[in-house]
Formats: C-alpha cells, structure tokens, sequence
C-alpha cells in the first residue's frame, strides 16, 4: 500500500498537481512504516526515552539542589537564637532580639539608633553568626590536618 501511495505521490507531483507538502507527508508516512518494521523498540526509546532522561537529568541539576537549599534555610530560620546577627530578604542586617514560635516573627535591632523591627521568621535569609561559627570550625580542621600533632619522643640520630 505505501509503494502505491509513493506512486501516486510522485505522479501527481511530477504533474503538478500536488504541493511540496502533500510530498512531504507521503514521505514521512513511508519512512514511519519502514520504521515500525525497523523495530519499535528504538523508535519507543527515542520517542520516550530522550523526554524522560532529560526529566531526571533536570530533576538532578535544578529541581534537587533548589528544595536542599530550602530545607537548609527552614533549618536555619528554626534554630535563631538571641543575639545572632542575621539579614533580612530585603538586606536588613540586624541582631536578634525576641523569637516568638508562637507567631512565628522575630524582633531584630538595627543601627545604632537601637530601631527594633518585627518579621516573619520566613523573612530572614542568612544567619552571619552561624556561618562564621561554620567557618571557624572549618579553618580549625583544615588546620588540624595540616599540622597533625606526634605523640612520643623524638628519634635520636
């Protein structure tokens, strides 16, 4: 049936009777005929199986990294304590005052003029008094590693 369909195709093409699209569509109908013969494995594979290995190569680069960056601020804006110098999303820099887990807002002082503000918990983006505390204990076992410490008496030459 298709090589009739090609006939006709390129009978009524060749008389002009038939546009470059009616040509194209007849082609295309040929090559997914030889391809179903082919083997539809390969063909399922490429129609399916490109989609879903660039889902899972998304979910891996974007979608992952994004939702532990989240958790690891819930964390952080959970576990403020009095006295932490923190920033606001809209880059407020202040300390911690007063945290409320009842409404969830925290009072942070700003400036020297001892302004108080009041925010949502969800508001603070960085706790600076943790990251330098994180950073200090990083730099001490990078140091640690770099000068390990000996035990014992020195060999004598």
């Amino acid at each position: 049936m298709n090589k009739k369909i090609v006939k006709t195709a390129a009978a009524l093409g060749s008389a002009g009777m038939m546009g470059s699209v009616g040509m194209l569509h007849a082609f295309a109908a040929d090559a997914q005929a030889d391809a179903g013969m082919a083997g539809g494995i390969g063909a399922m594979f490429t129609t399916l199986g490109i989609p879903l290995l660039l889902l899972v190569f998304l979910y891996f680069i974007m979608i992952r990294p994004q939702q532990k960056q989240e958790k690891e601020t819930r964390e952080m804006q959970k576990n403020l304590q009095i006295g932490d110098e923190v920033v606001t999303i809209g880059g407020i820099v202040g300390i911690v005052l007063r945290v409320e887990e009842a409404t969830g807002t925290v009072v942070l002082e700003t400036g020297s003029d001892r302004l108080k503000i009041r925010l949502k918990q969800d508001a603070i983006r960085e706790n600076i008094t943790a990251a330098e505390q994180l950073a200090a204990e990083k730099a001490e076992k990078e140091k640690k590693k770099q000068n390990p410490v000996i035990l014992g008496k020195p060999k004598d030459e």
